[in-house]
């Protein structure tokens, strides 16, 4: 009871770590499930033109911040002749490019991919009341009579903003907003009058410059001026032109408050032209994008960050767990017979080489000779030691005239059986000459071919790609193949096989 116990607990333990350190790479980094699985990215270019006076220029354009919605996957710059700086200054980032003498039209580019990246709202400072805006008449009292009006139709923070934005847009307008018309000739300005409106009513507001990102590619886009209110708790987005509440998620800051976008001096007829590109990427070079960001070390020792030729390695030796539980299950549960314990699966991994059915034939080609050869050798009277190194060297010699006679013969497959474990093949065949000799040729054909059923529903298993992915992305869930084994071990029950053999005892 207490070893029953005990099992269970380690059991337990090993299912949590394995299952905890893999929801965290998945739901934190965001590793894929699948081998196949690409993320949604944008490219966005900014093309800065403008042209030179003859003389010192200097061009700086706003670089877009890390948000809550969004992750810059990678960035760079195209700044031929021009110094380049970038700073980030509380959160501001900018790229500044400066020149000692511009002639003639300047090209600047400024390109960046960037991801979905659902993380939580960062943790702002809650932002003071504006001050009432101080307004000649007849605008003060217009802005009093709106207020008042929007607030008797409102019930918090959200509704009023929504309100008033509305009013704003209405068409036509009503009288109060017919007083602020001379101010709205611009998207911009209709923001600036709509923060004006808001801190009559002391709302805390700010403007958010980004873009829309949708599905197709765009050129000409323009950032647009949104309006983003606090509710006491968190910032709400708005759009000012409809006076709808969103949720950003096709809408990338970029920046926030006055600035423009581009801030140029020494040159004249500066512009930025804005494209927008969707694409889809590989989800591991994502994940490792997002692992940078959280300066993750869950995969900073992930296998990612091998060399290549020991990452494949790698790949082969996960595997290897995988099959010895399909062994034991097929052993212990079904009841297979087969020759030695490991000996199955070793083959398995021999068959991702030569694939099934031609493993399946070469290993029965060489098992076939070398049991004829060890059945010769066995009327020399020769020592265990010396009688395998001599069935050995035959298995060598088989697979050498195997793959010389494929080659000659253009069968590629065949060449792959050097990859087969010689010494394993020397002991099935030694095996199988012993059980030949002590239970008869029918026992030793039935645990030939339970081998090679036991090998083949590994190697099945084995190949399955997801697997292959799951394992290497996430090794941890070698824990759960130790808590099957461990709990696979304290099963003492009846075999399956042995259920069909005894089933007559059953019905007395």
């Amino acid at each position: 009871m207490r070893e029953r116990t005990h099992v269970l607990v380690l059991a337990g333990v090993a299912i949590a770590a394995g299952l905890s350190l893999f929801y965290y790479k998945v739901t934190r980094l965001g590793l894929p499930l699948t081998p196949e699985a690409q993320t949604e990215v944008w490219t966005i270019e900014s093309h800065v033109s403008f042209r030179g006076n003859g003389g010192p220029a200097k061009a700086t354009l706003r670089l877009p911040a890390v948000g809550p919605h969004f992750g810059i996957l990678s960035e760079n710059y195209v700044s031929r002749g021009f110094g380049l700086n970038t700073a980030d200054i509380d959160g501001r980032r900018e790229a500044q490019w400066a020149i000692r003498r511009a002639r003639g039209e300047q090209s600047l580019y400024y390109r960046f991919v960037v991801y979905r990246e659902e993380g939580s709202q960062p943790v702002e400072p809650k932002p003071a009341f504006p001050p009432r805006p101080k307004l000649d008449e007849p605008y003060a009292g217009a802005l009093d009579q709106l207020v008042t009006k929007v607030r008797q139709r409102s019930a918090d923070v959200a509704s009023f903003t929504r309100e008033m934005l509305r009013e704003l847009n209405a068409n036509p307008p009503g009288e109060e907003i017919a007083l602020f018309g001379d101010f709205m000739s611009k998207p911009l300005d209709r923001v600036h009058t709509a923060q004006t409106l808001l801190a009559g009513a002391q709302i805390p507001s700010r403007i958010v410059h980004g873009l829309r990102l949708g599905e197709e590619q765009q050129r000409g886009v323009k950032v647009e001026p949104w309006l983003e209110v606090h509710n006491e708790t968190s910032w709400l987005l708005f759009d000012p032109t409809t006076g709808d509440q969103h949720n950003p998620k096709d809408f990338l800051v970029w920046w926030y408050g006055d600035d423009p976008l581009l801030v140029a001096t020494g040159v004249r007829g500066e512009r930025v032209e804005l494209s927008v590109r969707r694409n889809v990427v590989d989800s591991l070079e994502v994940a490792e994008r997002r692992a940078e960001l959280h300066a993750s070390n869950a995969y900073r020792f992930a296998l990612f960050e091998l060399p290549l030729q020991a990452q494949v390695s790698y790949g082969v030796l996960l595997l290897v767990p995988i099959g010895g539980l399909v062994m034991a299950f097929l052993r212990n549960i079904i009841g297979v017979p087969t020759f030695g314990t490991f000996t199955p699966v070793l083959i398995a991994l021999a068959f991702r080489e030569t694939q099934l059915l031609n493993g399946l034939l070469l290993f029965s080609s060489v098992v076939v000779l070398g049991l004829t050869v060890r059945f010769y050798f066995e009327r020399l009277g020769l020592l265990l030691v010396p009688r395998l190194a001599a069935v050995l060297t035959v298995v060598v010699l088989l697979l050498v005239a195997i793959g010389v006679l494929s080659n000659e013969l253009d069968i590629e497959t065949g060449l792959s059986v050097a990859l087969f474990p010689m010494v394993i093949l020397t002991m099935v065949i030694e095996r199988m000459s012993i059980v030949w000799e002590e239970r008869g040729p029918a026992e030793a054909i039935i645990e030939g071919c339970g081998s090679m059923a036991v090998a083949s529903a590994a190697y099945l298993v084995m190949s399955i790609n997801e697997i292959q992915h799951l394992v290497f992305a996430f090794p941890e869930l070698l824990l759960l193949v130790l808590a099957a084994s461990l709990l696979l071990g304290r099963y003492k029950g009846y075999r399956l096989s042995e259920l069909i053999r005894f089933k007559a005892f059953l019905k007395t």
